[in-house]
């Protein structure tokens, strides 16, 4: 039963992989449904888990569980260097520094620790620490040290190390351990836990060429014996600030990009789920990713404030919410550094009556409540243009057929929020918006999950209110949370209208079958990314990542191109080697490419 058990969560991983939009969709969380009758596949998952497991390097210390015992499921490995066990039995967290898995001194002080909690059940699974002053400093002198030999690596071999560093996180037996490691802390169904891995894993392949986003350019004879050549060159010391809600995927959109670029990092882990952080470590020491070349240091405010200042840093990134990012943004910048910070969002998607009516109303419901709306690319409101106001119950329909619970648990279509405190925030919001005229078309509050009494859930919950009400806190606040706003329009101009009013511009969404309308909808919109049809348009590493107006602070985006020239700077070198005479100058202004003799 354990292997069939597995056979199924590698079937359901090669399903979520191969889905342009896997979690964007809200049959993504519902592939269960379809592998449980694929019998016929059994002998052959059974072959690949067993080449899986032969190319392992680390192993959980459990399956994954059914819904009955979903909750005493523990995925931290029996034996592993990136924790330790503190006198009351709760693993503690270590900081990785110049290649090694460290204690920090802050540990054996309780007061110093940060409580890591499982959201579906909110007991105490691991701590993390406040890593002191000293063991900050000495994180960025080693990686500083690191750099003076990395930047001269060549590119080439440095994407070797990310081809052998996606290998291992593709690899089955570590997907599934860095999975079970997201659903744990996190809370996310175990299928959308490896949507997480998989979407950071792209990255790590397109930086396997990162050599062509190197190329720099070059001009011959600009002058007798001259020549004009720049450079791409790293910065050094480069550090990363990492949110809870996709605790694989974004620090694969910051170190791998920045390393093969030949920069050194300095990554801090959301405090509340660090474990995915470790794990990715650990495969990129495994991959011969060299010491020091990448750090990882634990904490809150202070370790975020250190990174701001101390000068040997050259850049950070940033993802996470508005207030956090600016406050970094201006601190880091203040300091000289380079600071790119995704920020929040309140992402619209416009339904037009010529929709596919069916197909349309599941991506919205799978967009706007799966991974609980925690999600900075989540569909949070829905204009429905003309007639389809009278498509509301069908929304409300589809909702009430997504099951709330444990990730670890079958059937399960949406997981807790990160915290009983961020729930509790979004039913006050719920409360007020009603309170202020909104509708409540379906309320998801008071959700108790029966063997996860203290799990922080909240069902999908729906309101609406008409156009003239966009001052309500629902509109007005990024909830993040299985909350759907939705807003009655009479016209396509109307819907563009109420999209361009929100300060927020990461993305957006529209439903139509007619090409003229979808093609007014992106050539008006003012929106950095824009879905026709695709509920959650993240565009795939080829390309980056391109939320703007007060979604971004900084003007140069993650991964792709736009994420290797964050990490890098221009260098031009305007060379003179004369063989046909020596004259190098004189004291006025060259005139390069100037033919004629002068006095000089």
């Amino acid at each position: 039963q354990r292997m069939i058990r597995r056979c199924r969560q590698s079937a359901v991983a090669t399903m979520t992989m191969t889905m342009t939009v896997m979690f964007a969709c809200k049959t993504a969380p519902r592939v269960g449904a379809a592998w449980r009758g694929w019998s016929t596949g059994i002998h052959t998952c059974t072959a690949s888990m067993i080449v899986a497991r032969k190319r392992s390097s680390f192993s959980s210390s459990s399956s994954c569980l059914s819904s009955a015992n979903a909750n005493a499921y523990n995925a931290y490995p029996e034996e592993c260097e990136w924790l330790t066990v503190s006198s009351d039995g709760i693993p503690t967290y270590k900081n990785f520094v110049g290649g090694r898995f460290v204690e920090s001194l802050s540990s054996p002080n309780n007061d110093a620790m940060i409580d890591v909690t499982n959201p579906a059940t909110n007991e105490v699974v691991a701590r993390v620490p406040e890593t002191t002053q000293e063991e900050l400093e000495e994180a960025v002198q080693v990686a500083h040290e690191a750099f003076q030999s990395w930047r001269q690596v060549p590119v080439q071999q440095r994407q070797r190390v990310m081809l052998e560093y996606q290998a291992l996180i593709r690899d089955e037996t570590n997907m599934n351990a860095l999975a079970h490691l997201i659903t744990q802390e996190q809370g996310k169904t175990l299928p959308d836990a490896r949507g997480d891995v998989f979407r950071g894993l792209e990255v790590v392949e397109s930086a396997c060429s990162t050599g062509d986003r190197l190329m720099g350019e070059s001009l011959a004879g600009i002058s007798s014996g001259m020549d004009c050549v720049s450079y791409r060159m790293p910065l050094g010391v480069c550090a990363g600030i990492a949110p809870f809600n996709f605790p694989a995927m974004i620090p694969l959109w910051m170190f791998p990009v920045a390393c093969t670029a030949g920069n050194t990092f300095l990554l801090k882990p959301s405090e509340k789920t660090p474990g995915a952080a470790m794990m990715l470590a650990q495969l990129a020491q495994q991959a011969g990713l060299p010491d020091g070349v990448l750090n990882i240091v634990h904490g809150s405010k202070p370790v975020v404030d250190f990174l701001c200042d101390a000068p040997p840093i050259q850049a950070i990134s940033f993802v996470g919410s508005n207030h956090v990012g600016e406050y970094i943004h201006a601190r880091a910048t203040s300091n000289g550094k380079r600071a790119q910070c995704n920020l929040g969002a309140k992402n619209h998607a416009t339904l037009l009556p010529d929709a596919d009516r069916t197909a349309a109303i599941k991506a919205i419901s799978g967009a706007a409540f799966g991974a609980a709306g925690q999600r900075c690319m989540a569909l949070s409101v829905v204009i429905l243009v003309g007639d389809t106001q009278h498509w509301m119950a069908d929304l409300v329909s589809d909702a009430k057929q997504l099951q709330v619970g444990s990730g670890f648990s079958d059937h399960v279509d949406i997981g807790p929020l990160i915290t009983t405190e961020a729930r509790d925030r979004c039913e006050r919001i719920i409360a007020e918006a009603v309170e202020a005229g909104a509708t409540l078309e379906l309320d998801g509050r008071g959700t108790v999950v029966p063997g996860f009494e203290g799990g922080a859930f909240l069902s999908p919950t729906i309101l609406s209110i008409r156009a003239d009400m966009i001052h309500n806190v629902a509109y007005q606040e990024e909830i993040f949370g299985p909350v759907l706003v939705c807003v009655q329009v009479d016209t396509l101009d109307d819907a563009i209208a109420l999209t361009n009013k929100n300060p927020y511009g990461n993305g957006c969404a529209i439903f139509t079958q007619n090409g003229a309308c979808a093609r007014k909808f992106q050539d008006e919109v003012q929106v950095g990314q824009i879905g026709i049809n695709v509920p959650i348009p993240v565009p795939l590493p080829f390309f980056s990542f391109t939320g703007n107006k007060a979604s971004i602070r900084g003007d140069v985006h993650f991964y792709g191109k736009q994420g290797v020239n964050f990490y890098t700077q221009i260098k031009t070198v305007t060379s003179n080697w004369q063989y046909k005479g020596s004259n190098l100058g004189g004291v006025t202004m060259p005139l390069l490419g100037n033919t004629k003799k002068s006095k000089e």
